[in-house]
């Protein structure tokens, strides 16, 4: 992420969506950026996809499209932001991930936002199928949102790997997309790391190195915290100490050989900590979906 210029918001209308659309909107001011209200009914869609009779579907199709644009234009009017472009855009697809990162791939948005769909567990909120898989696919930086508000002034925080065994420039990829995040926002930045142990004289480098990168971005030695030990166990304790708004960290699995997967540590620090989440890949990354050349006819434009 060099820049935040447009931001793409997924809508959901069966969610406490008001805390979401308010971080769109200040995101959208901070960074002077364009927005664009996505919905997309996906479970009519899945409905349609399987009916037994095909009379009347395309009926049943364009009727769920102009309801939903009915509802976004509801939306756009009862925001108060006549300094922010404020398109929309409604789709009648399945599976909803599909359609987001399809959404994504025509329009190359900066960032995605959307309120993390999962239900309760325990005292926290966990995510869906839908969130993971687009967690997975999303090529470009993606924000799930508990829905909680932000301290007056945000505390953001990176959570990055300087291992050997991190994929190449993803720890920059994260302290970039955090640095960017938070000048916007006129937000603190922490950095952390665990340190998984080994020998001393390499622990003090891969130090070095962090303290040297995150100086790079404009985060001060005071704010990186070298924690030690396995960061699943490390890191969510510390982070829920912290009290931090946004949490920014690597979207997939590290481990070479493996198919691009949700990471262990992504999944723990998701599921404990009950703040918002940018969810980064590396600049090689390549979307699963875009060489299926998915495309839809069946949308409605603003």
């Amino acid at each position: 992420m060099e820049k935040v210029a447009s931001i793409l918001m997924v809508v959901d209308r069966e969610s406490e969506g008001r805390q979401v659309l308010n971080k769109a909107i200040v995101l959208a001011r901070h960074f002077g950026a364009a927005l664009e209200l996505f919905l997309c009914d996906s479970e009519h869609a899945y409905i349609l996809r399987h009916a037994y009779n095909a009379e009347g579907v395309d009926r049943a199709r364009r009727a769920c499209l102009e309801d939903a644009r009915t509802y976004l234009e509801s939306l756009r009017r009862s925001v108060q932001a006549d300094d922010i472009r404020i398109t929309t855009h409604a789709a009648c697809e399945s599976p909803l991930y599909q359609a987001i990162v399809q959404r994504v791939l025509e329009t190359s948005p900066d960032l995605v936002i959307k309120n993390a769909a999962g239900g309760q567990s325990s005292s926290r909120c966990v995510l869906d199928a839908n969130d993971w898989q687009l967690a997975r696919t999303c090529p470009v930086p993606l924000m799930l949102t508990r829905g909680r508000p932000w301290q007056p002034r945000p505390r953001f925080a990176a959570a990055v790997d300087v291992s050997e065994q991190e994929t190449a420039g993803m720890a920059r990829a994260i302290l970039q997309t955090s640095d960017w995040l938070a000048t916007g926002c006129q937000a603190e930045l922490e950095v952390l790391y665990s340190e998984r142990g080994g020998d001393e004289g390499d622990k003090t480098a891969r130090a070095s190195e962090l303290l040297r990168t995150a100086g790079e971005f404009h985060v001060d030695a005071r704010h990186v915290h070298v924690l030690e030990g396995e960061p699943e166990q490390t890191l969510p304790q510390f982070a829920i100490s912290r009290g931090y708004d946004v949490l920014v960290l690597g979207a997939l699995s590290h481990r070479k050989g493996l198919s691009p997967l949700v990471g262990t540590l992504t999944s723990r620090l998701v599921d404990a900590i009950d703040c918002d989440f940018v969810l980064v890949k590396p600049s090689a990354y390549s979307c699963p979906l875009a060489a299926r050349g998915l495309h839809s006819g069946n949308e409605v434009r603003q």
